[in-house]
């Protein structure tokens, strides 16, 4: 399994430039950005526990 490797982030600054409410802006960007961000991190953690499982299918031994 390849492991997703953890981010910290210790601090952040955005600056851009908009018509209309800037904080409703980043808010969307932010919201559709994080959970692309959040689909790709779920399948890899899926692809990673099938994975698992299916090497641990010849592990069992008969009747068990």
């Amino acid at each position: 399994m390849s492991a997703v490797p953890k981010v910290t982030i210790h601090h952040l600054e955005v600056r851009f430039q908009v018509e209309g409410d800037d904080g409703a802006v980043f808010t969307r960007l932010f919201n559709q950005h994080i959970q692309a961000w959040a689909r790709l991190y779920e399948a890899a953690a899926s692809r990673g526990l099938h994975t698992r499982d299916e090497r641990r299918f010849g592990d069992k031994e008969c009747g068990a």
